[in-house]
């Protein structure tokens, strides 16, 4: 009277058709519920992702960026004979210094004037003669025609003896 173990047969239970329907329709419910939460996370996901990018491509890749005319005033800076003159050939520049001694940190100022956007920015740089630094002072106007920023002026104030002033870009 004992079977052995492989010849088990599986026993099925069957519900009636009431409890079925509505066992599975709190299934369905439950199931969508889950399904919605991770539509709703993943939606926020791709919203924060925009967001970041958007921020990103801004500040990188805008005409309008504190980072960008930084990098266009630094050119001006590099490739101006008198500069080169007083600093050297190989120029370089740099922002505030940081808490923790970086100095990525480019100072600027926007402010509005007349209707139209106005963006101050001081950097710093040094060459390659020992000992030479000077302080660059930007201004940008908007151009409402182009909705770009254009350069009312960039001059550098040598920091070391004999003191000066350098006017690059005068378009006042």
């Amino acid at each position: 009277a004992e079977k052995p173990a492989g010849d088990s047969k599986g026993v099925s239970v069957q519900r009636g058709r009431g409890e079925e329907t509505l066992l599975s329709a709190a299934q369905k419910v439950k199931e969508a519920g889950r399904d919605f939460t991770y539509f709703i996370v993943v939606l926020v996901g791709i919203g924060v992702t925009g967001g970041l990018f958007y921020v990103i491509f801004k500040e990188l890749f805008s005409s309008s960026s504190p980072s960008k005319i930084y990098g266009d005033a630094l050119e001006k800076c590099r490739s101006h004979p008198e500069i080169i003159g007083v600093f050297g050939e190989s120029i370089k520049g740099y922002g505030e210094a940081t808490r923790r001694g970086r100095r990525q940190l480019v100072s600027h100022v926007e402010y509005v004037k007349d209707g139209l956007k106005h963006m101050r920015l001081k950097f710093y740089i040094e060459g390659s003669e020992p000992g030479k630094r000077g302080t660059v002072h930007v201004e940008v106007k908007e151009n409402p025609e182009r909705g770009r920023f254009e350069v009312r002026y960039i001059f550098v104030d040598v920091d070391t003896y004999p003191r000066r002033t350098i006017v690059i870009e005068d378009n006042r």
